[in-house]
């Protein structure tokens, strides 16, 4: 029993380290990853998607104006107290009878005959009573049908809610090529501090290798100790840059990941290097004329004027009428006409009506408020082809520059390796003098210093003719 226990919490232990190490494993990403990440996760599409969606359902919302409208209620009314003629205000004849003489003009004999019959019998009965005309209790319903039958503004605004749908549709794809360009921006530093590190750790292997060389030499009796002091400093030197540079590229990758949507406690690293990058931006347009429609924000604009264009139609027949149907049927139900005491006249009736029917409304005069709007919406159509002009003259010098920034890129990559490969022979050619013992350490650390350089040198033109390519392929639209 003591065995199985302590088999069983041996496995809980191991399954606890197994998902503990898989919850806090890296992710490695290249920059498509990244950047299909952003695509998937960042809050500015999700702002655009939830726009278009917002936008199909504003379509479906002007769609409905058109459609049947069908509206039903029901309302109760009773008197609290009414208003009723009392015996008094009546005159009789011998027998009861009322007096004809008002009545004869409201009603046919037979009918005058009965009610006087009625109201003598009911007044000798009870002198005080009153007889009241309306009912105590009215309950009155209302079932309409409405129909749009023609309205300019509602065929204009359908299309406008078309175009507006096509617009953040374009605002989509502009967020998607903006976010996409975002991450490349922020993933190149982060990896040229990365290849950077790489750098450094080789170089810091290569100069502890020579330090240990350096004190074995110093302890027999062939170098002197300032040879290993100087070789010491400038390994204490390249550590300290190590450590600067590896901060930093935390508060790189943590800006990249911010770029990219995802939360900042996240671990990644980079799966990419500057030449396997190198090789996929390989081809590079240096000679077509730019087209403007690959640009997304260039679309966008185009449908921004179709939009604005739909409101200088809108107003350009101010006087289209408006035609609507209709159909109504209100029933109703009414009770308590009699006199007091008299239940024979508390019934409840039935009393339906229904109604049909067709109203065209056209404006004649709106003090030019019309006209006032439809010029407004020119002169929106037209700042919108200043800025179409704008644009396309920003698109052109951009990418103008870019294929210049490229070629001086490539110039300075070509230059750079040049003075590596310089660089690394005299370093070289310096480290076999000094372990000949012909050379001093001073030269030797001279030495390594420029070679330093000139790696650095030769990441950091790598790095800028990168960018360029990257810069030309988003100039162009084609990334």
């Amino acid at each position: 029993m003591h065995q199985n226990n302590s088999l069983r919490w041996l496995l809980g232990s191991v399954l606890i380290l197994i998902f503990g190490e898989i919850s806090a494993q890296t992710a490695v990403m290249s920059l498509s990853d990244c950047i299909n990440y952003a695509l998937d996760n960042h809050p500015n599409i999700k702002v655009a998607q939830l726009q278009v969606m917002d936008a199909e359902w504003q379509i479906k919302e002007n769609k409905a104006t058109g459609l049947p409208q069908l509206s039903a209620g029901v309302s109760y009314s009773g008197f609290i107290q009414r208003a009723g003629l009392p015996a008094s205000a009546l005159s009789f004849g011998g027998g009861g009878e009322v007096d004809e003489s008002g009545l004869e003009s409201v009603f046919n004999e037979a009918q005058v005959d009965s009610l006087t019959g009625f109201l003598g019998s009911l007044f000798e009965s009870d002198p005080e009573s009153k007889i009241y005309f309306s009912p105590v209790h009215n309950i009155s319903g209302n079932l309409q049908l409405n129909q749009l039958l023609f309205n300019n503004s509602y065929l204009i605004g359908l299309r406008a809610a078309r175009h507006y749908r096509d617009y953040v549709n374009d605002q989509l794809a502009v967020e998607r090529h903006n976010v996409r360009n975002s991450v490349t921006d922020a993933y190149l530093p982060a990896l040229l501090i990365t290849e950077n590190l790489g750098i450094l750790d080789k170089n810091i292997a290569n100069l502890e290798k020579l330090l240990s060389e350096t004190q074995a030499i110093n302890k027999a009796g062939f170098a002197e100790q300032l040879d290993v002091d100087r070789i010491e400093l400038s390994l204490s030197n390249l550590r300290t840059e190590r450590d600067a540079l590896e901060r930093q590229r935390e508060i790189v990758v943590n800006a990249l990941k911010f770029t990219m949507g995802m939360p900042v406690g996240n671990d990644i690293s980079l799966s990419d290097n500057v030449n396997k990058l190198l090789t996929e931006f390989a081809d590079v347009d240096l000679t077509s004329a730019p087209n403007f429609m690959n640009r997304p924000e260039y679309v966008q604009l185009l449908k921004g004027r179709e939009l604005n264009a739909t409101q200088v139609d809108l107003y350009r027949k101010p006087w289209m009428p408006t035609v609507s149907g209709f159909i109504q049927y209100q029933p109703g139900l009414q009770g308590g006409f009699g006199a007091k005491d008299s239940p024979g006249f508390d019934k409840w009736y039935f009393i339906p009506a229904a109604v049909a029917g067709v109203s065209v409304s056209v404006p004649i005069w709106d003090g030019g408020s019309s006209k006032a709007k439809r010029e407004r919406a020119i002169v929106a159509v037209q700042t919108i082809d200043a800025q179409k002009q704008l644009l396309e003259n920003a698109i052109t010098l951009e990418v103008e520059n870019a294929r210049k920034q490229f070629l001086n890129a490539q110039a300075r990559v070509a230059s750079q390796q040049k003075n590596l490969e310089l660089a690394q022979r005299i370093y070289d050619t310096t480290q076999k003098k000094y372990k000949a013992g012909i050379g001093s350490s001073f030269e030797l650390t001279h030495a390594e210093q420029e070679l330093y350089m000139a790696q650095k040198n030769v990441m950091d033109a790598l790095y800028d003719f990168l960018v360029a390519k990257a810069d030309i392929r988003q100039a162009l639209g084609t990334n």
